[in-house]
């Protein structure tokens, strides 16, 4: 539906608003210094914009690796790896997580690298208005996920769907799901500040698939109030820390609920995720310093770089297609 969004999009757009308002954002290509582009979305159209515009700064924001939680990732790892050689003057990793896989796969090191975490924006997401918690009403459990990758956890969202005491506990799941669910609400996905509101209704978050980066859903929740549960793996747990708890089986889900319940104004009082002032400022900061480098010259690609990697973006829609 229009407004609705994966987490990448939703970050890039808090990112945008955070440089609007210290005056560091301009809307053509023409009159930056510094060109930062998200992970494996367009591309082509980066490789283009780095060919008329060789001595600007591009700054790639990497996901993944993507080898782990969708088809066709080995080889869309081995292009993003390949563009951030050729064309990235700056690395931003999501995680510690992320940049330990991604280099254990291959990925060089570049001449500029940190790792800076995510945050969505604060005038949407925050605790303004949350519904209080009471013991006296059941318990509201929420999920998210645009995605509807079976990797994202719906195994442990379709357990819940027959295990959870629903007496006790109502959840609802907000997204795309490749899973009906019974006594799961099921709500197709919301725009910003409907997801928000939603929310700010539910008292604990869910958090269940296994492979992250650094997850906007997961950050979404924590800044709305919410205390969280989350698969303790990959960069889920460096979001996580004291901000809720992590499983590793989902049958430890419900004690975990219960521990939550009991001690909800302990785990709501320590949220604290990193806010996008704090986030966007780390870009800034980076950037300049890779702008500031009397010694550094940016990276230039070749028509046959550019027309190779282009001939490389066609073979990796076809594959998809296959898949």
């Amino acid at each position: 539906m229009p407004g609705a969004w994966g987490g990448g999009n939703q970050f890039l757009k808090a990112l945008k608003c955070y440089l609007v308002s210290i005056d560091s954002y301009v809307y053509d290509f023409k009159d930056a210094d510094v060109i930062i582009f998200n992970s494996h979305q367009f591309l082509n159209e980066i490789l283009k914009i780095k060919l008329k515009y060789p001595e600007k700064i591009f700054i790639h924001r990497i996901d993944g690796p993507m080898v782990y939680y969708r088809d066709g990732g080995p080889y869309l790892d081995l292009l993003l790896f390949k563009v951030n050689e050729k064309l990235s003057d700056g690395t931003i990793f999501q995680s510690s997580y992320s940049k330990v896989a991604c280099k254990n796969l291959g990925l060089k090191n570049n001449f500029f690298e940190q790792i800076i975490t995510n945050a969505p924006n604060p005038r949407i997401f925050n605790q303004k208005n949350k519904t209080l918690f009471s013991s006296d009403r059941r318990v509201r459990l929420i999920s998210t996920s645009w995605s509807p990758n079976w990797r994202k956890g719906f195994d442990v969202y379709q357990w819940l769907d027959i295990n959870l005491d629903f007496t006790k506990y109502e959840m609802t799941f907000i997204g795309n799901s490749p899973i009906k669910f019974k006594n799961i609400k099921m709500i197709e996905p919301l725009d910003s500040r409907s997801l928000a509101h939603k929310l700010k209704e539910s008292d604990i978050f869910i958090f269940a698939s296994k492979i992250e980066s650094c997850s906007n859903s997961l950050l979404e929740a924590l800044h709305s109030g919410l205390p969280a549960i989350a698969y303790d793996s990959t960069g889920n747990t460096e979001i996580l820390k004291k901000f809720g708890k992590t499983f590793q089986s989902k049958n430890e889900i419900p004690h975990i609920l219960d521990d939550i319940v009991e001690n909800y104004a302990h785990y709501a009082g320590n949220i604290d995720p990193p806010k996008i002032n704090d986030i966007g400022n780390l870009y800034f900061i980076f950037c300049k310093k890779i702008y500031n480098d009397p010694r550094y010259k940016t990276k230039k690609i070749s028509y046959y770089f550019y027309h190779s990697m282009k001939i490389n973006f066609l073979f990796k829609k076809a594959i998809d297609k296959l898949l």
